[in-house]
């Protein structure tokens, strides 16, 4: 058995027995001395639990506590435990989340948690940052998003509130418009912040990056209830983050030496790919808006032909002459 089956079996022997001798919980353990141990001192130490040996009974017994009022106060251990591997990968995962909130917007109502975690691991300070230091997130292009937009933002989502932005969209004719949203969720983007939310000026599902919000107010009416599926039917069948519905199908063809690398990379979950006899790689993928696409295939300049459809072909070759002006 693992160790966390091993405390809960220690606490019920000594709990329902009152009084349990060392040897009696080596046979039931099947464990060594020294492993028992440590597995006593573990359940002092770090779960607080009020474990002592009684000489007299040559055993050990459960010693009521009593509360701040006198009452006798009976000791359980938690419900939710952990084995080692997991704790290493929360761990693991609070280091990935601190790299993703450089403010520590989220960190700071979370540490407490991982604090424990770092406990019930019997990690000290400097071991926990140790461990926390074998984990780095590179983040490019991170778009900043003030603290108490993401809060109020945050709230919104899951207190199911509405919320009064001023919202600044980008492009040409860009300007600051107010919008009253119902939040469905946030969404995490290459290195961005997004909400999702039906918009009530609008009539229909949009997408705000939060740091274009300049102001978010958290109203007390209901936010308007929508179906994950439908927000997924509404938003996430194009390429990337621009949303809508309808979609069209790019065809792309990778060079050989670039699929090596692009092939094992998923672009679109619905694209579809095959390689070719002559090791290129045909890849096809929904897309709603072309402007992130064309981004990426950017990078592949001279190592992808676009087949389809004639618009997104066009659209490709004009960035390309583009490029090219701009060095001559």
């Amino acid at each position: 058995m693992d160790r966390t089956e091993r405390f809960y079996k220690i606490e019920l022997l000594i709990r329902n027995r009152e009084c349990v001798s060392f040897a009696t919980l080596l046979e039931a353990l099947e464990v060594s001395p020294a492993t028992l141990k440590r597995d006593l001192q573990y359940l002092r130490e770090r779960m607080d639990a009020p474990i002592e040996y009684d000489a007299q009974a040559n055993g050990y017994r459960l010693v009521q506590a009593a509360d701040s009022q006198g009452r006798g106060r009976t000791h359980e251990l938690p419900g939710v435990w952990f084995s080692e591997k997991e704790l290493h990968a929360l761990l693991t995962m609070h280091q990935m989340l601190s790299g993703l909130d450089e403010d520590g917007i989220l960190s700071r109502h979370l540490q407490p948690m991982f604090d424990k975690l770092s406990g019930m691991l019997g990690a000290d300070e400097a071991e926990a940052k140790a461990l926390t230091q074998r984990v780095k997130l590179i983040s490019t292009a991170k778009r900043r998003v003030p603290s108490e937009f993401f809060e109020t933002v945050g709230s919104a989502v899951v207190k199911r509130q509405r919320l009064r932005l001023h919202y600044r969209s980008r492009g040409a004719g860009s300007a600051l418009k107010e919008r009253l949203v119902s939040p469905q969720r946030l969404v995490h983007y290459r290195n961005t912040w997004y909400l999702d939310a039906w918009c009530h000026q609008s009539e229909g599902f949009r997408r705000f990056a939060l740091d274009a919000m300049e102001a978010a107010e958290l109203l007390p009416e209901r936010a308007r209830a929508v179906a994950i599926k439908q927000l997924e039917a509404e938003l996430d069948q194009g390429y990337g983050i621009f949303a809508g519905a309808k979609t069209r199908e790019a065809q792309l063809i990778f060079s050989a030496e670039a699929a090596q690398w692009v092939a094992r990379e998923e672009w679109h979950p619905a694209q579809q790919s095959e390689w070719l006899a002559d090791g290129r790689w045909r890849l096809r993928v929904p897309y709603v808006d072309a402007t992130e696409l064309l981004m990426d295939l950017l990078r592949h300049a001279g190592q992808v032909e676009v087949l389809g459809p004639a618009e997104l072909r066009a659209a490709f070759a004009k960035r390309l002459r583009q490029a090219v002006q701009a060095l001559a």
